[in-house]
C-alpha cells in the first residue's frame, strides 16, 4: 500500500477532498431543494434521542436555532419531543417513523442523483470503491489499536 507524504501535491489532494466532499454535500442541497430538518433528522438517526443542547452541539448551531428547527420538525411530525427524564428543565428529541421515511426518502433522491452524475463520468465500480473507502475514512474514527498482551499473571511462590 502506498502511503501519503506531506508534501506540497499530497496537501493539496488532502485539501481537494474536503473542497469537493462540502461542494457535494451543497451541490446536493440545492438541486434537490432538500428539507432544512434533513441534518437534524440524520443526526437523531445515527444519535439517537437527544437534547437540545446536545443537537445543536451536533449541528454546530446555537440553542435557540436549534429550538426553532425542533419545532418546525414537531410540527411537520418528523421528530418527537418529550421532557428529560432526568432534567425537568430539558426536553429529549427523537425521530418518528414519519421523519425516519422522510430521511430515507431524502437519502434514496441523493443516491439517485449521485448515481446519475457516476454513470456520466465513466469512474469503474473499483475507483468508487476507493472514494467511498476514503471518504468512510475521514468520518469514521478508526478503531483504537489492540493493546498488547502483557506478560499475564505471576506466581508468587515461597
Amino acid at each position: 500500500m502506498q502511503h501519503l507524504f506531506m508534501n506540497a501535491s499530497a496537501l493539496a489532494m488532502t485539501s481537494d477532498v474536503v473542497v469537493y466532499a462540502a461542494r457535494l454535500v451543497r451541490t446536493m442541497r440545492r438541486s434537490l431543494e432538500l428539507p432544512a430538518g434533513v441534518r437534524v433528522l440524520s443526526i437523531l438517526a445515527q444519535s439517537g434521542p437527544l437534547g437540545i443542547t446536545e443537537l445543536a452541539q451536533a449541528d454546530n448551531c446555537s440553542q435557540p436555532t436549534m429550538s426553532a428547527q425542533v419545532a418546525q420538525l414537531v410540527k411537520a411530525g418528523l421528530v418527537a419531543k418529550a421532557p428529560n427524564p432526568t432534567d425537568a428543565r430539558g426536553s429529549v428529541i427523537s425521530i418518528t417513523e414519519a421523519g425516519l421515511k422522510e430521511l430515507e426518502e431524502v437519502r434514496a433522491r441523493i443516491s439517485s442523483t449521485v448515481q446519475e452524475r457516476l454513470a456520466s463520468s465513466n469512474r469503474t465500480p473499483e475507483e468508487i470503491e476507493a472514494a467511498v473507502s476514503v471518504l468512510r475514512d475521514l468520518v469514521e474514527p478508526a478503531p483504537a489499536p489492540a493493546a498488547a498482551p502483557g506478560p499475564g499473571p505471576r506466581s508468587v511462590t515461597g
